[in-house]
Parts: structure tokens; C-alpha cells; sequence
């Protein structure tokens, strides 16, 4: 395996007792203020004996054998003896859990990649889900979505929300995208939701009535027949939901993308699910065609699920070659370009998460490496075993 995943966590031991903050990273000296947490690494600790007005302190270094340190701490929620701090950037932006010591990244400085996970809850049970749902009080997690929405920097190019299903938190939902609005005005915001809850058409109504200026919804669709549709997301009339939700949403001139993961249970019929959105939802913005996740219950089903990707190029093919010549914007995610027959490469995309994103050995000799999307790091034991180096020549065969 090549191209290391990015880190987004790490843990130590807790001295405070409340429960969790979130604040910007400093690794410089300078005075600080109660949007800050100091991070200090060791062999840093000369130039970081001040730490007034900061929030919080985070370290890798153990304050029990730094004792002019461990005073100047004295009274400052902090975690110590932090596995590792070197992944964390002057600016990103933490979460730091004082019950469990834990640290996350929720916003990284410099990645087209950050999110708001909005909910572990969600109302459908996806075959493939890699975030399985969990069924949870989140009414904490607004007031942290609003504080994390304050933070970002305004010049912020793009920022998702994901879940679980984020419709859940019902008008919660929409204090947090007008917060987006008001705070990060220039930001591009894309939503991945099932759709279900817009088939409430005051709910859709009320998505776009907060007038987003540049916002896009991403919502699931697997099969043109309800029941197969129904199946995979395991849900009673997840599909009749989620068309009118579709619907209502593009009514109130609500910008739709449809995603489609593409394995065992959804391949067959992609052709025929490509002419169902032309005919029926031709109005959306984007139709992408996904590859599994190694994660979640994925993993759990994998027999259900898994068939390789050079198996399903005629159906691939049909439903991605349809779409475009209908005038449709239509693009490949999540599959290596080695896969894939060549007429579809001009719709593969990068869209692995630089997080998540890994290259095998052998794609290092490959001569499309840069225009290739690599694969997910779950992947990195099951995948195709067609994945291979390109040379000079077979790009001129």
C-alpha cells in the first residue's frame, strides 16, 4: 500500500472534568483566547510555558514529569500524553472529549474533504451502509454543529453533511445550513440524504426557503422498481419516499444529485435505471455511479453484495453512455481507471476522501496514477483482482 491515510484522531489521558470542547488549533506561542487550543508537541515545550486565555491544551508530552508545564496548565481543560499530535494543523479545528480522552478532527485546514456528521441516527438500513446507524440522543450534537459551523474559516471552498441521515434532526437541519449561510456565504454545501423526509412537501418547502446560495443535495436511488429499491436500502416504502421527496424538492428548485452504489443486488438493472431518471427525473443535476465501500455492513453482506467491477462493465457502460447522450451530467466514482473501458474514463472522477484514499504497489508503475482515484483504505485486502499497472503502451493500443 502506498499514499498513508490521513490521521483524524488520537487519544490521551484527560485532566478536566467537564465533558467535551471544540476550538481551533495553535501550535504557536502567541497569546491565545477561548477559541483556542493550544497544541503542543514535544520537544516545542521551551517557547510554551504561556498558555493564558486559551481554552484548552492538548499534548503528547506527560505533564506529570513536566512540571513548569504542568503548573502553567494548572485549571485548563487538557488531554496529555497524547499518542500522536503530528497529524494536526495550525488551524484545524478539534473536538476534545474529556470523558474518554479522545481527540478528533473535525474540520482539517487545507482539505476539499470536511464535513458535518449530523446525525448517527437515520431511518433507512442500507445493505452497503458504511456509517451503520446508531439511535442516539444527538441534541448535543446541534449546539456542536453550530459552534463547529462558527470556527470554519469564511473562505471555505466546499464542506459536505452526512450521517446517518441528517434530515432527522428536523428544523435543527435547517438552523445549521443557515448558519452555513450566514457565516460561510462563499461555501459550496453538498447533503447526502435519503430523501424520505422531503416527501413532506412543507419540509422540502422549508429546505428552500433558507435560500442557500450555492447548495446541492445528494440522495440515493438503486433501482427503477420500488421493491429492489426497498430491498437494498431495507426500508417499507423507502422508494415511493424518497421519488416524491425528489420531487418536492426539485419543485421548490432545490438542486438534486442522484447517487447510485453499484454492486450485486443493483448492477443488472442499471440500464433500465438510467432510462427511469431520464424519463422521470430529468430535471436532476448530477447522476454518479459508485463503487462499495469495504466498511460497515458492507463487509457484513459481502456475499449479497460483492461482484467485481470488470463484471459489471456492459451494464456500467449502457447506463453511464445513455445518460450522456441524453445531455445528462453523469459521473464514475470510486473505481480505478484500470477497470473501467476506456469510453468511461472521461466520466471518472477522484472522489475518494483524502482520508480514505489509498494506491496499492502496483498502481505506483501505473502511467494514469495521477488521473486515477485510487481506492478506499478499507479496500486495501478486497478488491478487484483485474487492478493493475497501465504501461505507455496500452494507453495507445
Amino acid at each position: 500500500m502506498s499514499g498513508e491515510v490521513i490521521r483524524r484522531h488520537t487519544f490521551g489521558d484527560a485532566r478536566w472534568s467537564g465533558d467535551s470542547l471544540i476550538g481551533i488549533a495553535s501550535l504557536s506561542s502567541q497569546a491565545g483566547d477561548s477559541d483556542h487550543i493550544r497544541v503542543i508537541r514535544e520537544g516545542e515545550k521551551a517557547a510554551s510555558k504561556n498558555l493564558e486565555g486559551y481554552a484548552a491544551l492538548l499534548t503528547d508530552l506527560d505533564l506529570d514529569g513536566e512540571e513548569e508545564l504542568g503548573r502553567a496548565a494548572s485549571g485548563l481543560p487538557t488531554i496529555h500524553k497524547a499518542n500522536q499530535v503530528e497529524h494536526i494543523n495550525e488551524g484545524d479545528i478539534l473536538r476534545l472529549d474529556f470523558k474518554k480522552g479522545f481527540v478528533r478532527s473535525l474540520y482539517r485546514v487545507g482539505s476539499p474533504h470536511n464535513s458535518i456528521f449530523a446525525t448517527d441516527r437515520c431511518n433507512s438500513n442500507c445493505l452497503m451502509c458504511s456509517q451503520p446507524p446508531k439511535d442516539i440522543d444527538d441534541r448535543e450534537m446541534v449546539a456542536e454543529h453550530l459552534r463547529l459551523v462558527s470556527l470554519i474559516p469564511a473562505t471555505t471552498q466546499a464542506l459536505g453533511i452526512s450521517g446517518g441521515e441528517p434530515t432527522l434532526l428536523g428544523a435543527d437541519l435547517f438552523r445549521i445550513i443557515a448558519a452555513c449561510k450566514e457565516n460561510l456565504p462563499i461555501t459550496r454545501l453538498h447533503m447526502l440524504s435519503n430523501g424520505k423526509r422531503f416527501a413532506d412537501r412543507a419540509y422540502a418547502a422549508g429546505l428552500a426557503q433558507l435560500n442557500h446560495p450555492d447548495f446541492m443535495v445528494g440522495i440515493p436511488l438503486y433501482a427503477d422498481i420500488a421493491s429492489h429499491h426497498d430491498f437494498v436500502v431495507q426500508a417499507h416504502d423507502a422508494f415511493d419516499q424518497t421519488m416524491i421527496g425528489i420531487h418536492n424538492l426539485a419543485r421548490y428548485n432545490v438542486r438534486i444529485e442522484v447517487r447510485v452504489v453499484v454492486h450485486k443486488q443493483t448492477y443488472e438493472r442499471l440500464p433500465r435505471l438510467a432510462e427511469f431518471i431520464y424519463r422521470n427525473l430529468p430535471f436532476v443535476e448530477h447522476v454518479t455511479f459508485m463503487g462499495l465501500e469495504m466498511m460497515g455492513y458492507t463487509k457484513t453482506n459481502l456475499k449479497t453484495l460483492w461482484i467485481d467491477p470488470v463484471d459489471y462493465q456492459d451494464s456500467l457502460e449502457q447506463a453511464v453512455s445513455g445518460l450522456a447522450l441524453r445531455g445528462m451530467n453523469v459521473s464514475i466514482y470510486n473505481h480505478q481507471l484500470c477497470l473501467l473501458r476506456r469510453p468511461l474514463w472521461r466520466f471518472a472522477r477522484k472522489s475518494i476522501s483524502d482520508f480514505k484514499n489509498i494506491y496499492l504497489e502496483t498502481c505506483q508503475k501505473c502511467a494514469v496514477l495521477e488521473e486515477c482515484g485510487g481506492l478506499f483504505k478499507s479496500g486495501e485486502q478486497i478488491h478487484s483482482q483485474h487492478i493493475h499497472a497501465l504501461s505507455a503502451a496500452d494507453l495507445t493500443s
